[in-house]
């Protein structure tokens, strides 16, 4: 079942972060724009939350488990429809880009979900996920005091390469991947593959050859 009781009781601690850590937050938007396509007509956010990315990014619809997360998304004027990733309630190929942020380590069954976006989306369209990966210092301290978190008690933090391997198995190819919060190293820096960011972002296409990837060490 959606993990949403904290959402539903924290939703001011979730919108209050962002505020708090405005930097990091540019960031994280900045590396997912730079992986959108030029100009998607039908975009949507799985797990849209109180709308900080779609409502930053131009997407116009969402999908959202918790009632009061979505009732900050519409106050945006975004479209939010009350569902689960595992069971999007839309028709087949349906939009041009779907995008998943933070969204990926809540959800009960991630093949389900990763074959659901591919399902929605058009032939040619693309699946972006942005996700703390699990392998980079940040991932490790969440995970280690994840007992302490409000939102993050039952969250599964996956390493790039379980990401990867996931939406190669329900048919994406790798046409792209951003990292940033690069500890060390100014908050804005954005780099090519994985390894050294906390945040990545992954884009993968429908009905598209996997590209190499351009991985760095840490």
């Amino acid at each position: 079942m959606p993990k949403t009781a904290a959402f539903e009781k924290y939703c001011d601690a979730y919108d209050e972060w962002f505020e708090r850590n405005p930097a990091a937050y540019r960031a994280e938007l900045e590396a997912v724009r730079q992986l959108l396509p030029p100009s998607p007509s039908r975009g949507l956010e799985i797990g849209i939350g109180t709308g900080k990315f779609a409502g930053s990014l131009g997407i116009e619809t969402g999908v959202e488990p918790s009632r009061a997360m979505a009732s900050r998304a519409r106050r945006l004027g975004i479209n939010v429809v009350h569902g689960v990733a595992e069971r999007l309630p839309f028709i087949d190929d349906d939009f041009d880009m779907v995008l998943m942020v933070t969204t990926i380590c809540f959800v009960d069954d991630v093949v389900e979900t990763l074959g659901e976006a591919f399902r929605v989306l058009k032939p040619g369209g693309c699946l972006i996920v942005g996700f703390v990966d699990g392998e980079s210092e940040l991932g490790r301290r969440y995970r280690e005091k994840r007992g302490e978190s409000r939102f993050y008690q039952d969250a599964v933090f996956y390493s790039a390469e379980e990401v990867v391997d996931h939406l190669e198995r329900a048919g994406f190819g790798i046409a792209g991947i951003r990292q940033t919060l690069v500890p060390g190293e100014p908050p804005e820096t954005i780099l090519n593959g994985f390894g050294k960011g906390s945040f990545l972002v992954i884009k993968g296409m429908k009905d598209s050859p996997t590209e190499e990837r351009e991985e760095t060490s840490p």
